[in-house]
């Protein structure tokens, strides 16, 4: 059978506590109806003037009335201040606040929880595109991390190079960022890094397959040779705007 949900279950219950109120209030707005129209029929005269008992019958009724709306008052603050003296933080618990079995068990039980989450964490696991567990790569997306890479070039590329065209959904990356090509010393095949950055790219962007950890490494070893050299640039125009500022107040 299936069970009900929490918010289900507090609103049958509202509903409930609000049947039982209107109930309660039915019968007694009609025992103090019956017992008024009683001690109207039984005095002398038959009427409302100079009837005693009638305003003794509606005085104790409204007084009922006030001490039960008193007593609901006074245990709605009296739970909310109790409830606000709970602490919201975590405060572990010593051993003076409870019996020492008790504070044994808890142990035991924290001990046993750590070790069995400690035992469950995957070991000698490979997933094809992530990192492995236990390494510093793990919880990598290797596919994802690559392509987040290229805002961030593009973005340190805008302060070496003002005027470098906007970046397009599927452009090359050897060809958004030809500019940065002088900028880049080569190897002795004539690569630059930027070619194996653009080979990564395209790497992640049209094969099916998951990226490698050789190939991820590769990739993030161009990305940062390339952020390296746009630091080290704008490290550059930044000593030569000082200097000349210096001339020009010199």
């Amino acid at each position: 059978m299936r069970k009900l949900s929490l918010r289900a279950r507090a609103w049958i219950s509202d509903i409930c506590y609000a049947l039982l109120v209107l109930v309660t209030g039915g019968f007694f707005a009609i025992s103090c109806a019956a017992l008024l129209s009683q001690a109207v029929r039984t005095s002398p005269v038959r009427s409302w003037t100079n009837n005693w008992d009638a305003v003794i019958i509606a005085a104790t009724y409204l007084l009922v009335c006030i001490i039960s709306i008193a007593f609901c008052v006074k245990r709605r603050v009296a739970v909310r201040r109790r409830l606000q003296r709970i602490a919201k933080t975590h405060h572990s618990i010593v051993r003076r606040e409870v019996p020492q079995p008790v504070h044994e068990y808890i142990s035991q039980e924290f001990a046993r929880s750590c070790l069995v989450s400690y035992e469950s964490q995957p070991r000698y696991t490979i997933h094809s595109g992530w990192g492995r567990p236990g390494t510093r790569l793990s919880g990598i997306r290797f596919r994802r991390a690559l392509l987040d890479t290229i805002a961030e070039i593009d973005a340190r590329a805008r302060l070496v190079i003002p005027s470098h065209p906007n970046l397009k959904p599927h452009a090359r990356m050897l060809h958004h960022f030809r500019f940065l090509l002088p900028l880049l010393p080569k190897d002795e095949e004539g690569l630059s890094e930027l070619h194996y950055y653009d080979s990564a790219i395209q790497l992640v962007r049209t094969v099916d397959r998951e990226p490698t950890e050789e190939e991820y490494q590769r990739g993030m070893d161009a990305v940062a040779s390339i952020l390296q050299m746009l630091r080290e640039c704008r490290l550059e125009m930044l000593e030569d705007s000082r200097m000349q500022i210096n001339n020009v107040m010199s």
